[in-house]
């Protein structure tokens, strides 16, 4: 095999996202002959201290204090974003300028029109983007879009999503980022209800209409700070207020006639990151589950009469999409991986030339039904998109 020509990420941000999306590059050409060999180049941070510890702990090359620096390079090709919500859109409108390949943790923006003019300029300026809605690439949920495909399910009836998870549920847990409006855009609607969004959009079409309830359980928090992951500091010495959703529930109409149900909640006590669905055709099921990701249970309606019910498929398998790379059937794959598979599809998009998905046209869609959920909460009646 000959040398592969390098592709230089710079990255904005370096924490729970930073980790994930390090590894990945990481890892991708171990187990995918991608024809791209990613250099980490470059990793931007405020704190020097941190991000300089972050450089040398996920194997980047050099770091930067200002994101601006790490554009104005000409060593670097990809602009990885993985800082909060609000600076989205600063990062990737410049990025798009500065003609750099651009791929950024969703929510896409805080609003629709930050997400328009962010899908506007990597259009005007021929880069190539991406969002990372990485549960699309689980092999499970490939395996889901494939059946569907094929019509093993036939017409669908119904999708249903719950994205449940408690980290927040202590009234003392502190007031970070994620909590506040003008920096997240939305509470759990935008951090994990925009993931069951997508994955509605990618297994059964586009949605027609939304009607939404949500809540905001605990108005108050002590003030505080992102440790990493989900986990979070304060010192209880002063409270501020929450000013977004801690739950949402959703119905919704699809242009193909699919009734949609959704919840979304922070508060689900024992839950920690359950991400599933359940979908219903005229011919089958299908539902899947995040904290058991390698696993989908498939039911079929022709099966024979009296062994009818759910089976369970392990999509470990070679014939299943994407496990050929990694270990004999039923050795496991995680989380992590399902990112080496999103930055595998985006840097062949870019060594092909063409618009790797989902981008960031799925990133605006995604964007107005978040907007139109909160515009029905608010105003209790049906929106359409």
């Amino acid at each position: 095999m000959g040398v592969k020509p390098k592709i230089r990420i710079g990255m904005i941000g370096y924490q729970f996202m930073g980790k994930a999306h390090s590894h990945a590059y990481r890892d991708l050409p171990f187990y995918f002959d991608n024809p791209l060999e990613p250099e980490l180049t470059v990793i931007a941070g405020r704190n020097e201290e941190a991000v300089k510890e972050a450089q040398q702990k996920m194997g980047w090359l050099s770091y930067e204090t200002d994101w601006r620096r790490v554009l104005e390079r000409d060593d670097v090709d990809v602009i990885d974003i993985v800082t909060p919500n609000h600076t989205h859109a600063e990062i990737a409108i410049a990025a798009a300028e500065a003609g750099k390949h651009i791929i950024t943790e969703k929510p896409l923006a805080l609003t629709v029109e930050e997400s328009e003019r962010m899908l506007e300029a990597v259009q005007k300026n021929n880069v190539k983007h991406m969002i990372c809605h990485n549960y699309r690439f689980v092999p499970a949920v490939q395996m889901a879009k494939q059946l569907i495909e094929q019509g093993r399910i036939g017409r669908i009836f119904h999708f249903r999503a719950n994205y449940l998870q408690d980290f927040i549920i202590d009234p003392n847990f502190p007031l970070v980022w994620r909590l506040k409006k003008e920096v997240s855009g939305s509470g759990a609607l935008g951090d994990i209800g925009a993931h069951s969004i997508d994955l509605a959009r990618f297994l059964v079409g586009e949605l027609k209409e939304v009607t939404a309830m949500m809540e905001t359980f605990i108005k108050e928090r002590p003030i505080g700070e992102m440790t990493g992951g989900l986990s979070a500091k304060g010192d209880n010495s002063e409270m501020g207020e929450v000013t977004v959703d801690d739950a949402v529930a959703i119905l919704a109409r699809f242009e193909n006639g699919t009734f949609g149900t959704f919840e979304a909640t922070r508060f689900a006590g024992g839950n920690r990151n359950k991400n599933k669905f359940e979908i219903n055709g005229e011919k089958g099921s299908i539902r899947w589950d995040m904290e058991n990701m390698n696993n989908l249970e498939v039911y079929l309606a022709d099966d024979e009469t009296g062994v009818q019910g759910f089976r369970l498929i392990n999509c470990t398998e070679e014939v299943h999409p994407y496990a050929g790379a990694y270990w004999p059937a039923g050795h496991i794959i995680g989380y992590e991986h399902t990112f080496i598979h999103l930055m595998d599809e985006f840097l062949r998009g870019i060594h092909e030339n063409r618009q790797p998905v989902p981008n960031f046209e799925d990133g605006v869609k995604n964007q107005r039904i978040l907007a139109a959920v909160e515009q029905s909460a608010q105003e209790k009646r049906w929106i359409s998109l």
